[in-house]
């Protein structure tokens, strides 16, 4: 088995071919939400995201075949005044899942991240999803918090409608 990590080229059309192919299988899986990427993101994510500096994406090809996905944005930490990486999405084919495809994707993250001169590499992770949290675990990943006694943050949301 071949495993091969590729920096996603946005303009590169085979790569946004497996991009959207593998963010399309993570939507509408249970754990993505369980619905399709609606014909919006489909038509415009690629060229939104090469016109977002601050963001990159990993793909993982196993026997040339696109296997997992990271999208990434860098962000800044005001804490320690340097820039941090945000794992947005993190995702593996279901035939590929057990091959050690999340270890390699966050391990590519890392490096792109340490290359950048960040202080740290963020996400976020269903309270339910036990398979991931144990793959973040096994990275190295834990809550976040400044003092125990004050406890983990917890990742919140508001939506916007315009």
């Amino acid at each position: 088995m071949s495993k091969v990590l590729v920096k996603v080229d946005y303009s590169n059309p085979q790569q946004g071919r497996d991009l959207m192919a593998l963010l399309q299988e993570y939507a509408m899986d249970p754990k993505g939400g369980g619905q399709p990427l609606s014909d919006h993101v489909k038509d415009n994510l690629l060229q939104h995201l090469s016109h977002t500096p601050k963001a990159f994406s990993v793909i993982c090809y196993v026997n040339e075949q696109p296997a997992g996905l990271a999208n990434c944005f860098e962000g800044f930490s005001t804490f320690a005044c340097k820039p941090l990486v945000n794992i947005h999405d993190l995702a593996v084919s279901r035939e590929h899942r057990g091959l050690g495809i999340s270890q390699a994707l966050l391990s590519k993250v890392e490096e792109i991240a340490s290359e950048r001169g960040c202080c740290k590499i963020t996400l976020e992770v269903l309270d339910g999803n036990q398979v991931a949290k144990n793959a973040y675990r096994k990275f190295g990943f834990s809550g976040y918090e400044l003092k125990p006694e004050n406890g983990q943050a917890i990742f919140w949301q508001k939506l916007i409608t315009t």
